[in-house]
């Protein structure tokens, strides 16, 4: 089972325990439906909760619009030196990814 499905399953019995709990304790004296509405929605927190710190979520770099423009204005450079421009930026393109470590 995936994360989203996990994640999304946990969700929906936690946002229907809710209701289902008051909705038994108004409805009867049944204090067992009530019990097991709570301890289900209990549940559903705490695998929520486990599953957020035990997941790694990737965070977006920082982006640096100085930055982007001084490498924008370099391949403008190469080009009128007469690079072909798309080289260049897949040049560009293949420096990024061998930073990231994702080739």
């Amino acid at each position: 089972m995936s994360l989203r499905v996990l994640r999304s399953v946990c969700i929906c019995i936690f946002i229907a325990g809710i209701p289902a709990m008051i909705v038994s304790s108004i409805r009867g004296n049944n204090e067992g439906y009530v019990v097991t509405f709570g301890v289900l929605t209990a549940i559903a927190a705490i695998i929520l909760i486990a599953v957020a710190a035990a997941t790694k979520t990737p965070r977006i770099d920082v982006f640096s619009d100085a930055l982007a423009e001084k490498i924008e204005a370099r391949v403008n450079e190469l080009v009128t030196q007469g690079a072909n421009e798309d080289t260049a930026r897949q040049l560009v393109r293949q420096t990024i990814d061998l930073v990231r470590g994702s080739e």
